[in-house]
């Protein structure tokens, strides 16, 4: 089982990558963490305790399952990943001068690190939490809509693009706020709505995300590793490795998550994507249905 110690881990991804081994009361706790991240574990243990509705000990025990030296060391945890979801691209400098150290090219670096973070991403992934996705991505009878913020709708229109690919009723959230509304109305109850959040997370991101919710649309939330507040929200969280040598994140990984995720619901609509696709292709040779 991961454990918090592994310094490379959030501890959002040792809770969920742990559930499996938590016995009924731990995942109790480890739901109320995930549900309020990270603000539940900040709170004092009797306070968590009682909105986790569980004994204090109970707590005790889940925290020490995840590596933790106490209560305390929980709380350490949290509150660094706090200050490193707010960070600016000025705050960022002082990680890029440290790794400039290094006597490599900064392209070296880069590439580095990105491969690290593809590396670390596809480690932290549950697979069950992945195949969730594909299976709701895979049934036609849903609608899919897919959102995203201002460095993160280029994922969700390359997501949208493949997707209509291959199943229909696929619907890209145009990045203009305004409009927003006009889509929502459409989304219905069982419809699936994907949505990409990253550092520093967009408040109307996730007002959108929680109207969605109310009208009983099932929410995927694809972010880092340290959670957007679009998870209190989502049924389904997939995370990814954001952080490079550099005042601005990479998407690098988020983008090999998508590709993983279409790749394997092609695989899963079978012969329904590729009568699809031989139907696309069809109309593209035509030049009457041009």
């Amino acid at each position: 089982m991961p454990a918090i110690r592994d310094e490379d881990a959030s501890v959002a991804e040792v809770v969920r990558g742990s559930l499996t081994s938590l016995t009924a009361t731990e995942r109790k706790a480890a739901h109320a963490l995930l549900a309020n991240y990270p603000a539940a574990g900040l709170a004092p243990v009797a306070e968590f305790a009682e909105r986790a509705g569980v004994s204090a000990p109970s707590v005790l025990r889940f925290v020490a399952k995840l590596g933790c030296q106490g209560y305390p060391d929980l709380q350490r945890r949290l509150r660094a990943e706090l200050e490193a979801q707010a960070a600016s691209p000025l705050v960022k400098t002082k990680g890029a001068a440290l790794a400039a150290e290094t006597p490599h090219s900064l392209a070296d670096r880069f590439a580095a690190a990105a491969a690290d973070n593809l590396a670390q991403t596809f480690r932290h992934l549950p697979p069950a939490e992945f195949e969730a996705v594909v299976e709701l991505l895979a049934d036609r009878r849903r609608g899919v809509f897919l959102i995203g913020g201002r460095f993160t709708d280029s994922l969700a229109r390359y997501a949208a693009a493949h997707l209509g690919l291959i199943r229909p009723r696929v619907v890209h959230v145009a990045s203009q706020v305004g409009v927003w509304r006009d889509h929502l109305v459409d989304i219905a109850r069982r419809d699936v709505m994907i949505v990409f959040d990253i550092r520093r997370y967009q408040p109307d991101v996730v007002e959108f995300a929680r109207a969605a919710a109310r009208r009983g649309a099932v929410v995927v939330l694809v972010t880092d590793q340290w959670l957007s507040p679009v998870a209190r929200h989502a049924e389904h969280v997939l995370s990814g490795r954001i952080a490079v040598p550099s005042r601005w994140d990479s998407t690098v990984a988020l983008l090999a998550l998508v590709e993983a995720l279409m790749a394997a619901t092609t695989e899963r609509l079978g012969d329904a994507a590729r009568a699809r696709i031989e139907e696309l292709e069809r109309l593209r040779q035509d030049p009457e249905a041009r």
